[in-house]
C-alpha cells in the first residue's frame, strides 16, 4: 500500500494553521477537484478524496492531536472516520477480535445490535452555525474614553447569491444521494457470535449531507458559499480599554444548511497618550510647577480630557504630591459614571539663574537662617577626626 501524504501537505498549510485557515484551504481544494466538476478526471477524484480525508482529521481537535503525536499510525483500520488508534496497527484486539480503530459506536453496536445503532453517530446534515471572525482595531486614547465608530474590513464566506446556498446551477436542485438515500450514512450489517454488527460510516459520496449536486453552480463551484470582502461599521462604547473585546452578532461567516451566521469579535488596541495615562476609569498625569509656586501656593491650569480646568496648589506643596480632580476621568463602560483625574506635582528647580535671582535666593537663605557657604570641615577631615578620637579611647 502506498504511503499516504502528510495531511498538512495535502491541504497546503503549516502545522500551526488555525481552524479558519484549514477550512479555507479545504474549500479551495474541494472546489478545484470536486468530482462533479471533473467527471472525466480520475486523478481529480482521488485528490478530492485525499483533501477530504485530511480535513476530516485536522478539523477535529482530538483527531488532530492524535495525528500530530502519532502520525498515520493513529488511524489504522478504517482511516480518520474510525475513531483513531494511537497504539499503532495492532490496536486492542484481545477481546472478540475487534480493534480500537473500529470506534466506540461500532463496539456499542456489536453488543446491542440495531438498538445501539440508533444511539450512535448521526450524519452532520443539519443546520450548522457559521464560523466566528476576528478583527483587530487601533484607537486613540480619546476614542477609548468617549466612544467612536470604526469601519472594519473583513473577508468572509457568504451564501452564494446565484444558487441561494444550494450549490446547484440555475434550473436544477440538489438531489437525494442514491447511496445513503438522504441519511448521510452508510450502514453495513454482518452477523457475528454476538448477533448482528452494524457499522455506521459517513457516506463518502455526499460526505454526510444526504444530497448531491449533479449540476454545480458556476459561481460557487457547488459549495453554496463564496468569499466576499465587506466593510462593517462597529460602534465602540465609551470607556473601553486596551485589549477590550466587542462582539458584533451575525457578522461572521454564513451558516451552513440554514444555520445562523457566526459572530465578529473586534479586539481593541489603544494608542499611548503623550500626556495622560489611565488605571481603570482614573486618568493620571504629571504637572510641573516652580519652587516659588510650591512654596507660596498658586492657581494653575491643568489639561483634562474635557478641556482645561484650574486647580489650587496649596502653600508648601512638596514634590510628587498628588491632587485629585473629581469627575474628570473616564466613564465606566457599564454605568457611565466618570472616574477622577489624579495630578502628580513635579517641582522644577531652575538650572540657570540671573544675578538678580541668585541675590534674591541668598536673601531668602539669610532670612531662613541658612548658610550658603558654611565654614565647616570637609567630609574627609570629619572622617579623619572620627577615627583619631576612636584610636585615643
Amino acid at each position: 500500500m502506498a504511503e499516504k501524504r502528510d495531511y498538512y501537505e495535502v491541504l497546503g498549510v503549516d502545522k500551526n494553521a488555525t481552524a479558519d485557515e484549514l477550512k479555507k484551504a479545504y474549500h479551495k481544494l474541494a472546489r478545484k477537484y470536486h468530482p462533479d466538476l471533473n467527471k472525466n478526471n480520475p486523478e481529480a477524484a482521488e485528490k478530492f478524496k485525499e483533501a477530504n480525508e485530511a480535513y476530516q482529521v485536522l478539523s477535529d481537535p482530538q483527531k488532530r492531536a492524535a495525528y500530530d503525536q502519532y502520525g498515520q499510525a493513529a488511524f489504522q483500520n478504517g482511516g480518520p472516520g474510525a475513531g483513531g488508534n494511537p497504539f499503532g496497527a495492532g490496536g486492542f484486539s484481545g477481546f472478540g477480535g475487534f480493534s480500537s480503530g473500529e470506534g466506540m459506536d461500532d463496539i456499542f453496536n456489536m453488543f446491542f445490535g440495531n438498538a445501539g445503532a440508533r444511539g450512535g453517530r448521526r450524519a452532520d446534515n443539519g443546520p450548522r452555525q457559521g464560523s466566528d471572525l476576528r478583527a483587530d482595531v487601533e484607537i486613540t486614547f480619546e476614542e477609548a474614553a468617549f466612544g467612536t465608530e470604526k469601519k472594519v474590513r473583513v473577508r468572509r464566506e457568504e451564501e452564494c447569491e446565484t444558487c441561494h446556498g444550494t450549490g446547484a446551477a440555475a434550473g436544477s436542485k440538489p438531489e437525494t444521494c442514491p447511496d445513503c438515500h438522504g441519511t448521510g450514512e452508510i450502514r453495513m450489517t454482518q452477523n457475528s457470535i454476538f448477533g448482528q454488527v452494524v457499522n455506521v460510516r459517513t457516506c463518502p459520496r455526499c460526505h454526510g449531507t444526504g444530497k448531491i449536486v449533479t449540476h454545480p453552480c458556476h459561481d460557487c463551484g457547488g459549495s453554496g458559499r463564496v468569499e466576499k470582502k465587506r466593510v462593517i461599521t462597529v460602534k465602540i462604547p465609551a470607556g473601553v480599554d486596551n485589549g477590550s473585546r466587542l462582539r458584533v452578532a451575525g457578522e461572521g461567516e454564513a451558516g451552513i444548511r440554514g444555520g445562523r451566521a457566526g459572530d465578529l469579535y473586534v479586539y481593541l488596541f489603544v494608542k499611548p497618550h503623550k500626556f495622560f495615562a489611565r488605571e481603570g476609569t482614573t486618568v493620571l498625569c504629571e504637572v510641573p510647577i516652580s519652587i516659588v509656586q510650591a512654596a507660596l501656593g498658586a492657581e494653575i491650569k491643568v489639561p483634562t480630557l474635557y478641556g482645561q480646568t484650574t486647580i489650587k496648589i496649596p502653600e508648601g506643596t512638596q514634590p510628587n504630591r498628588v491632587l485629585r480632580i473629581k469627575g474628570k476621568g473616564i466613564p465606566n463602560i457599564r454605568t457611565g459614571v466618570k472616574g477622577d483625574q489624579l495630578v502628580q506635582i513635579k517641582v522644577v528647580v531652575p538650572t540657570k539663574l540671573s544675578d538678580a535671582q541668585k541675590e534674591a535666593l541668598r536673601k531668602f537663605a539669610e532670612a531662613s537662617g541658612e548658610s550658603i557657604n558654611p565654614e565647616e570641615k570637609s567630609f574627609f577631615n570629619k572622617v579623619k577626626d572620627f577615627f583619631d578620637k576612636k584610636d585615643k579611647k
